[in-house]
């Protein structure tokens, strides 16, 4: 792998997508709506607070390396090298400060009025009909548009969504956060009355422990189940 200096990589990071477009590839940039952004050549792709989403192939990040390595096909160090040699050229002008995470809104795709794919493929995957059922009815999770990908829902205390993970419902196995998700508010099942809570990583695992314990005869909705979203570590 040819060297490449350690600031360079520190600098190439710190550019977020938005700055990124507007400094050099100015042709690129389309307002969606509001703080919103896509781009000419990828409109499924969202920009928004700082962090990209391309929704049509289940694709985000956090800043310009991650688009130009993701979406451009760029490995990590061209990527470097192309942000580098820009900003050589021409330095970038930051409009304004990225906002903190806790202030990024959760972006969520477009709801589908139908639940057929995503009751498939989580009873393929073994969850019983009755546990599906009952997370839709309570719009802990729907069907998105237009790839009919499985999205899982977290409420925060007033019962306003903050958090969303999706999942392709294909065999091409694509899966991560929305933008904006606050993991604090994952997906759980917490209408249960015991003392007792049941961590899982995702939120297949927490289905499918809700699923055996019916299985086991066991009342499932007395149960308090969390998904913790995957391993996170909390920024310093």
């Amino acid at each position: 792998m040819p060297y490449i200096a350690p600031e360079a990589i520190i600098e190439a990071k710190k550019m977020d997508l938005l700055t990124y477009l507007r400094n050099y590839e100015p042709y690129e940039l389309v307002k969606f709506s509001g703080n919103t952004y896509t781009t000419r050549t990828h409109d499924s792709l969202k920009i928004s607070n700082g962090k990209w989403m391309w929704w049509s192939r289940g694709v985000g990040g956090r800043n310009a390396l991650d688009y130009l390595i993701k979406v451009k096909g760029l490995s990590f160090v061209e990527a470097v090298k192309t942000i580098a040699g820009h900003t050589a050229v021409q330095a970038p002008v930051y409009e304004k400060p990225q906002p903190k995470e806790d202030n990024r809104p959760l972006l969520l795709p477009e709801k589908s009025l139908t639940t057929g794919r995503i009751t498939e493929y989580l009873f393929g995957r073994g969850i019983d009909y009755e546990i599906i059922n009952y997370c839709i009815a309570n719009e802990l999770m729907f069907e998105s548009l237009p790839y009919h990908n499985l999205v899982f829902i977290g409420y925060d205390e007033n019962h306003f969504p903050k958090y969303a993970a999706f999942r392709s419902t294909n065999q091409m196995k694509i899966m991560g956060d929305c933008s904006g998700s606050r993991k604090q508010y994952s997906f759980r099942i917490t209408s249960g009355t015991g003392k007792d809570v049941h961590l899982f990583e995702c939120a297949i695992d927490l289905l499918s422990y809700a699923t055996l314990a019916k299985m086991s005869g066991e009342n499932w909705r007395e149960l308090n189940l969390v998904s913790l979203s995957g391993v996170y570590s909390p920024a310093k």
